[in-house]
């Protein structure tokens, strides 16, 4: 796999994964914001409701909506746009300062609100998602690079192993890392594509469940088909994050390409 894919892989992937994880600070500033702002910015439109189409009320409500899901999560975005929904029906229709709409184009209005509100939060959550991730890449492209290179000059595939086997642990702060050449043997909890884990039938959220016990298999495919796995034994201290995990999955099937091209040995 070349560095250029393997980047492309991230950015396919990384768009979906929306794990739960802990809310940070700037998460719970931003649930607050979209609580409260649309709240503030529609009353601070009562003294010109009568003046003021609700069209132009409802775009205004829109921005707010749209500053809060870029301040934090997409979650945030849709309280916001709910909040905004709410205190336009409140304040900007009549009758006013209740939540009962006796116009049909003003329940349209509010509806209409609402659901752009939710459509655009999602637009700017997902926008702040992919700078992070492109900052994320930029910090990663060295390491994936420097496997693409060691792939394409090389003619040992246990050159390129070890070389992934310290790079994974450097990534993902392993106390240690082996290779297994061939056959699978036994079902240890499994590093996949999207950087979640799975144990079993079951999906293991490391970001909020940490490292399953015991060791983690990363497998290595070349033309899909499997051909090793590196057993990852987690450190201590926190998970890496989702981008490093799917940085891992990338290097392993740059692993698995080596050993593709390598052909059989190892008496498989």
């Amino acid at each position: 796999m070349s560095t250029v894919s393997g980047i492309g892989k991230l950015h396919r992937t990384g768009g979906t994964p929306a794990a739960s994880r802990a809310w940070s600070p700037r998460d719970r500033l931003a649930l607050a914001a979209g609580l409260a702002a649309p709240f503030l910015v529609a009353w601070a439109m009562v003294p010109f409701r009568t003046g003021l189409s609700h069209t132009n009320a409802a775009l205004i409500l829109v921005v707010v909506v749209v500053a809060v899901a870029a301040l934090g999560s997409r979650t945030a975005g849709a309280v916001a746009a709910l909040s905004a929904a709410a205190w336009f029906d409140f304040f900007l229709t009549r009758p006013y300062e209740t939540f009962d709409i006796t116009a049909s184009t003003d329940l349209e209005t509010a509806v209409l609100l609402l659901a752009v509100g939710a459509i655009v939060s999602q637009l700017a959550a997902r926008a702040l998602r992919l700078q992070v991730m492109t900052v994320t890449d930029a910090a990663h492209l060295a390491r994936i690079h420097r496997t693409a290179e060691l792939v394409q000059s090389v003619n040992s595939a246990d050159t390129v192993v070890d070389h992934v086997r310290t790079e994974l642990t450097d990534l993902l702060g392993l106390r240690a890392c082996r290779f297994e050449y061939g056959k699978l043997v036994g079902r240890p909890p499994r590093l996949e594509q999207d950087g979640s884990v799975t144990t079993g039938r079951r999906t293991w959220n490391p970001d909020t469940e940490g490292w399953p016990p015991g060791e983690i298999e990363l497998r290595a495919y070349g033309n899909g088909h499997y051909l090793g796995r590196f057993m990852l034994t987690p450190g201590p201290g926190s998970v890496p994050s989702v981008q490093a995990r799917m940085v891992a999955v990338v290097l392993a099937d740059q692993t698995g390409a080596a050993l593709d091209t390598a052909g059989p040995a190892r008496g498989w």
